[in-house]
């Protein structure tokens, strides 16, 4: 059974006041409620119960696209389920890199794969308002949850302090979307509660001073943030604060030119010996349709919650990345699915990290095959490129999940196995706080789950971190940042086919290492600086 607030997630309507600046920052992509009617007066608050409902429409605005599902999208311009945080995360973060490739020429999406983007990407546009709009709603209800309005409503002293919580959980939802923004745009204007509501240019910062935001915020929630694994499965507590603080500071080279691999090093210290342990079950139970249940989630620091029959997202989150890598003669049943989008797959370059195409020598290269050419010489067929078959809407029994449209499949933001990782990569850059020594026993503790081989000290360097990272972690929407971090993303010194648009994979300007701020955003608030090169 998952945690109950998230059967709330979408039944709710949207609360008076938005911050309405956001409107000035996107655009036609408009984050305000679009439905007059799903405007509320604070009158909303005077149930003790909605301050959590609230909170949960911040937690299911990762998944769905809007309060329907799919449906009534929260942004315009794209539908909900290309809308969807998750989904969109996936496109941005997967598909420029050499892990994912996917065949669809809707709009502007191809040149995703190819790093050819351009400031009128729509897809670039969502990404940077879906951010925005789960910003503006942790606002609000941070505007509404002060003392002195709790205390002009007479909340009890136990749902107050339940609120501080709530709180501390809204701050922490709304660093991880500018920690996103600021990885993808590097600088974009901050906005909190002590903006003022209505129509106004915020001003844009540097990527710099939206890091010191991100640190201070995650810092300063500590405090109120739950202990760690004392919250709702799929909430947020101190972990999950450590964790996106690591992995600030783990890429602060690339944002603010300043290393931190100590500071990396010792919160991942404190993440591996918390509540948190490593999940000692075959590495597919991980990404299966019971992964809440079935001992993989002992690792699940931040799951992004689904579930097939509460959620109806039949776009979005984990129904687009299963459903998408699904086509050619697979059979959809077996992932648990009612059909295949013949979408995604892996690219030739990151097929070769596995010693085989089998899951043989490693667990974790779970491709499929069969009638699928390992060259893509053309982006749209799918059957060129590798299917992956990583994500499953069955349970780890090989029994049926809830129903084949929608899958129960929890998504990974944040597990233990990546603070593993972090701790290894600081170690490696000359963390103080690190033990080569250490570093190897969490690798091989891995690779051990994956049944590959073990390492030795020797084997632990920078190319081999990059190489595991991808094949412990790939499709968790990690990898556009881990290789921007070691200098692999774009230029030429690691190629991979469609890489700059042609077949065999070219160079590609090192500018794109950031995307552009989206054109229609620039339209709508002329004091903003486009990023250099577009």
């Amino acid at each position: 059974m998952k945690i109950s607030f998230k059967h709330i997630s979408y039944f709710f309507l949207l609360i008076l006041g938005l911050n309405m600046t956001l409107t000035s920052c996107t655009g036609d992509l408009d984050v305000t409620p679009r439905d007059k009617n799903e405007f509320l007066s604070e009158t909303f608050f005077e149930d003790p119960a909605s301050y959590k409902q609230v909170l949960a429409k911040l937690y299911a605005g990762l998944y769905v696209g809007g309060n329907d599902g799919d449906g009534k999208p929260d942004i315009a311009g794209l539908g909900g389920d290309f809308s969807s945080y998750l989904r969109l995360l996936f496109v941005v973060q997967e598909l420029p890199t050499d892990e994912a490739i996917i065949g669809w020429a809707d709009g502007t999406l191809p040149t995703l794969n190819t790093q050819n983007w351009a400031p009128a990407n729509e897809f670039l546009a969502g990404t940077y308002s879906r951010a925005f709009y789960e910003i503006s709603v942790a606002n609000e209800f941070l505007r509404q949850t002060t003392e002195e309005k709790l205390k002009a409503r007479g909340v009890d002293d136990n749902l107050k302090a339940q609120i501080v919580t709530f709180r501390a959980e809204a701050r922490f939802l709304r660093a991880f979307s500018y920690y996103n923004l600021m990885d993808l745009f590097g600088g974009v204007p901050i906005t909190t509660e002590a903006d003022p509501v209505g129509l106004f240019y915020p001003v844009q910062k540097t990527r710099a001073e939206v890091f010191a935001f991100v640190e201070g915020e995650l810092k300063d929630m500590d405090k109120d943030l739950a202990a760690s694994g004392a919250n709702e499965y799929g909430r947020i507590d101190k972990v999950a604060a450590k964790f996106l603080l690591a992995q600030i500071y783990l890429n602060a080279k690339v944002y603010i030119g300043v290393e931190k691999n100590s500071e990396v090093a010792s919160l991942c210290g404190e993440i591996i010996n918390s509540t948190y342990k490593f999940a000692d079950v075959p590495y597919r139970y991980l990404f299966s349709a019971d992964n809440n249940r079935n001992g993989a989630q002992s690792e699940f620091i931040f799951p992004i919650i689904s579930d097939g029959n509460a959620i109806r997202a039949v776009g979005g989150g984990m129904s687009f990345i299963i459903h998408a890598s699904i086509g050619g003669s697979m059979d959809s049943a077996d992932q648990g699915m009612d059909g295949g989008w013949q979408g995604t797959r892996a690219r030739k370059e990151f097929v070769a990290l596995f010693p085989d195409a089998t899951a043989t020598g490693d667990k974790r290269g779970t491709f499929y095959t069969d009638g699928q050419s390992l060259d893509i010489n053309n982006v749209s067929t799918f059957t060129d490129g590798y299917a992956v078959t990583k994500f499953i809407n069955v349970n780890s029994d090989g029994s049926k999940a809830q129903r084949p449209d929608v899958p129960d499949t929890d998504f990974p933001m944040f597990r233990l196995s990546d603070a593993y990782l972090m701790y290894a990569e600081a170690t490696v850059r000359g963390a103080s706080t690190g033990n080569i020594g250490t570093a190897v026993g969490y690798i091989n503790q891995i690779r051990k789950r994956a049944e590959a081989r073990s390492i030795t000290n020797g084997d632990l360097t920078l190319d081999f971190i990059l190489a595991e990272r991808g094949r412990e972690l790939f499709w968790e929407c990690h990898r556009r940042t881990d290789l921007i971090r070691f200098g692999k993303f774009t230029g030429g010194s690691k190629i991979w086919q469609w890489k700059g648009g042609v077949m065999t994979g070219t160079s590609t300007e090192s500018f794109r290492d950031l995307m552009p701020i989206p054109a229609r955003t620039i339209q709508a608030n002329p004091t903003l600086k486009q990023n250099p090169g577009y």
